[in-house]
């Protein structure tokens, strides 16, 4: 449940604000936010309980980022939902392609984990900031958590959640659901394909997705010891994101913050019992997505910080683990700090996050330290010398 609603609270105007870019309507808007709630819900339950992987899934981000820096390039949303289709059309391409599969599991434990605790970081600043900025919302929390933490680790990341939840229900204004539909509506658009514009959405939409979430997903499930589906995974989203688009959903994909909080140790101690917390997290989407006029009005009426300080709190144990991993070998961790500085910078090139960055970032700078040792005259170190 903390990894969908922060999934939706953290992002969700960003969604709306990518398809408002493009020409979508409020109606469309709210159709396409219902859309990718369903999809991307209905696809964790269903391959994480299939395949007993923690297979968390999201609306693609950086996506819905681009749609807001490109606005201009299409006014007619029926041209963008076009875009959309050759998205998830090519998703699924590269699901075809299995060497992708190869390649993600060759990815060093070192910069993979650098990368998680890149990405889980200004998360979980979140709690300090939610302690400044809300403090008589955010300290209650922090010392249950903490309280709980001591006497029964288990049950403290759920009692910040209720609590959290009560502290909201009394304190948000009591206006939030003025104007908010409460059924939920699906709008068909027939796609009207536009070479120009499928150009200029379709394949800057696919990299971002692929190389913003899909592959930083993917190395998260293998950083916990998993091996995913990854073609099952990409095949599923890629389908269910073309027919999302026919109702103004933009493309989904494996999640790479919240996967953290589903596959974790916080999930469950027995690794093998960590699927069902997708499993969760997909139905409480689905319920967002039903209700999404309700839940956006309500979301967006209490503070973001103290909802990203709760799953803060739940992501502390996982930054913990990734950053012991990280710096683990001393022949690795200056390229594992590198990893880690580039991805909790959050800066975005070419339209694709700072997660793939990380990567590619600290895979090179392994390279070239460990190129440089292999070919360096051997020094030596003897006591005395």
């Amino acid at each position: 449940m903390v990894a969908a609603i922060t999934g939706f609270s953290s992002s969700f105007a960003i969604v709306l604000a990518g398809l408002a870019a493009v020409g979508a309507t409020r109606s469309q808007s709210a159709s396409g936010l219902l859309v990718i709630c369903v999809a991307q819900g209905v696809l964790s339950v269903v391959l994480s309980a299939a395949y007993r992987v923690p297979l968390k899934f999201a609306w693609s981000t950086p996506g819905a980022a681009l749609l807001v820096a490109t606005a201009g390039v299409t006014g007619r949303f029926a041209e963008a939902v076009a875009a959309f289709i050759v998205a998830g059309a090519l998703i699924v391409l590269v699901g075809l392609w299995p060497a992708l599969e190869r390649l993600i599991g060759r990815i060093p434990r070192p910069i993979s984990n650098a990368m998680l605790a890149g990405i889980l970081f200004p998360l979980c600043l979140a709690p300090v900031k939610a302690a400044v900025q809300v403090p008589l919302l955010a300290i209650p929390v922090i010392l249950v958590w903490l309280l709980l933490y001591r006497l029964a680790p288990r049950w403290a990341v759920p009692a910040a959640i209720v609590l959290a939840g009560i502290l909201l229900a009394v304190t948000v204004d009591s206006g939030w659901l003025r104007g908010a539909s409460l059924l939920p509506r699906l709008d068909f658009v027939a796609p009207v394909f536009d070479p120009l514009v499928v150009l200029s959405l379709a394949i800057p939409l696919f990299i971002v997705t692929m190389a913003g979430q899909n592959i930083p997903g993917a190395a998260i499930l293998h950083n916990f010891g998993y091996r995913p589906p990854v073609r099952a995974a990409l095949i599923g989203s890629g389908l269910l994101s073309g027919a999302g688009a026919l109702f103004g959903g933009i493309p989904i994909n494996l999640a790479a913050l919240t996967q953290a909080l589903t596959a974790g140790p916080e999930a469950a101690v027995d690794r093998d019992r960590r699927w069902i917390a997708p499993v969760s997290a997909g139905a409480t989407y689905i319920v967002l997505g039903l209700l999404a006029g309700v839940a956006t009005a309500f979301v967006a009426a209490s503070p973001p910080v103290l909802i990203q300080a709760v799953a803060g709190l739940a992501l502390l144990g996982a930054l913990v683990g990734a950053v012991t991993a990280a710096v683990e070998d001393a022949a690795s961790r200056l390229a594992a700090i590198v990893a880690f500085l580039v991805t909790a910078s959050g800066i975005t090139v070419a339209g694709i996050g700072s997660a793939f960055w990380g990567l590619i970032v600290g895979a090179v700078v392994m390279l070239w330290l460990g190129w440089r040792r292999r070919t360096s005259r051997p020094v030596d170190t003897a006591p005395g010398r």
